[in-house]
């Protein structure tokens, strides 16, 4: 039985092909702009370990594949490097587009290139607005790969999906790719609090479901409830419900590996931090460097 069928897995408003879309109802994606913020409110680790990795590796194009509203990839190009940012969310692109054309008059946004992509089909959607186009890095962050559930409950969409961020790196390029904690939320059934990705100046509470198909973690639900009312835009206190596939650190690990063909150099970070250096953290970051050969 799909998790669907005994959970409510989406918001009001959002339609049920909507998990590769949690955003569409229109409403959630404009109050996750107003929680995440802009990228002056990125934390400051945050921007120090990307682009630190990104000039180390003397990274240049970087696609953001799950670009959202484009605060990641703002940062990126206020940074310097050539940014081109997909997502397969139309209403999260919106905002992207909206703040790209606020930029106009700033000559570093004009080859900011931002387009609809699926993960599942990226190298042949990148190849209809880019041919033959090839990155120095793909990030993916903010645990956005988790929203991508296990259809088939295999993980066959999830190795695919990897595969093709592998495709459309150069050989020596970087893949950033992280997840939430899981296995402490299946654990403990809650989220630890601090973020490590927004300063977020709105009181936010995170309720913490975790859904068990026979006798196995299937999705992990987290009910936002996000008072945006101070700034006058929103009459009243917003809830909405996103879902995760609650990917546990060894097997993503593995998953990983292979995505690679077992080639790649392989480092994972505790919130930015070495693993020994944290002791529960709230996100694992996986960067992979893909073989010359």
């Amino acid at each position: 039985m799909s998790a669907d069928k005994v959970f409510h897995s989406r918001s009001q408003g959002i339609p049920s092909e909507g998990v590769k879309d949690q955003y569409a109802d229109g409403k959630a994606a404009r109050i996750w702009k107003k929680y995440i913020g802009d990228s002056n409110q990125r934390t400051q680790n945050y921007k120090d370990f990307l682009s630190g990795l990104l000039r180390r590796h003397n990274c240049v194009r970087v696609l953001d594949a799950a670009c959202g509203t484009g605060i990641d990839s703002m940062m990126l190009v206020d940074e310097g490097f050539k940014v081109v940012s997909v997502d397969a969310s139309d209403k999260m692109l919106k905002h992207a587009l909206k703040a790209r054309w606020e930029k106009r008059k700033d000559p570093r946004y004009d080859e900011w290139v931002i387009e609809e992509a699926s993960w599942e089909t990226l190298p042949r959607d990148i190849n209809s607005f880019l041919p033959g186009a090839k990155f120095d890095a793909v990030i993916c962050l903010g645990n956005s790969f988790a929203h991508l559930l296990d259809e088939y409950e295999d993980q066959r969409t999830q190795r695919m999906c990897l595969e093709n961020f592998a495709k459309v790196l150069k050989p020596g390029g970087l893949l950033f790719i992280d997840h939430r904690n899981y296995d402490a939320m299946i654990d403990s059934g809650a989220t630890p609090g601090h973020s490590i990705y927004y300063n977020s100046k709105y009181p936010v509470d995170i309720k913490t479901s975790v859904l068990v198909v026979r006798g196995k973690p299937e999705l992990v639900a987290l009910d936002y409830c996000i008072d945006a009312t101070a700034n006058g835009e929103i009459s009243e206190r917003s809830e909405f419900r996103l879902c995760y596939y609650p990917h546990k650190l060894d097997k993503f690990t593995a998953m990983l590996d292979e995505a690679f063909g077992n080639k790649a150099k392989h480092s994972i970070y505790a919130d930015f931090k070495d693993l020994d250096q944290v002791k529960e953290p709230a996100y694992y970051i996986h960067v992979m460097e893909k073989p010359l050969d």
